[in-house]
């Protein structure tokens, strides 16, 4: 599984690329932070008070949550609850948020993304060409021997 960070109007949202499944996961902490313009604390709060009603009212969210390992600020793996896309999708409607519509189409975009880098591995390597450039590295690599 390969560990990544997603941006959404300024927010980090870890995910994880699983390739035998060929799906991504997303920290559902994360996504509450982003729906609820809150921070991680409320976030999390948030998080179990709403895993814990949707658990009382049967709701199979809960259920497809996984518990995979991220990267987590002070920079250990720690295992976080995540969910594929269709959960999120589903997670977005239990959270009453102005977000979820923008959310919605990020997370299209994406899945759409990293299926047209599995279908053309060469968009891959220039989307990561262009975020090496973006950080101000120059074209011209070090020549080491």
């Amino acid at each position: 599984m390969e560990n990544k960070i997603k941006v959404f109007e300024n927010k980090r949202v870890r995910t994880v690329w699983n390739a035998e499944e060929e799906e991504w996961y997303f920290s559902v902490v994360d996504v509450v932070v982003v729906l609820t313009d809150s921070d991680y604390q409320s976030a999390r709060n948030y998080w179990k008070v709403l895993k814990n009603r949707l658990s009382k009212e049967g709701s199979e969210l809960v259920t497809f949550c996984n518990r995979l390992k991220m990267r987590a600020d002070d920079g250990k793996m720690r295992t976080t609850d995540c969910l594929d896309t269709k959960g999120v999708l589903r997670l977005v409607q239990s959270i009453p948020s102005p977000k979820a519509e923008p959310f919605k189409m990020w997370l299209a975009q994406v899945g759409s993304e990293r299926l047209d880098e599995i279908a053309d591995p060469e968009k891959a390597i220039l989307r990561g060409a262009d975020f090496y450039r973006a950080k101000g590295y120059t074209r011209n690599l070090p020549q080491t021997f």
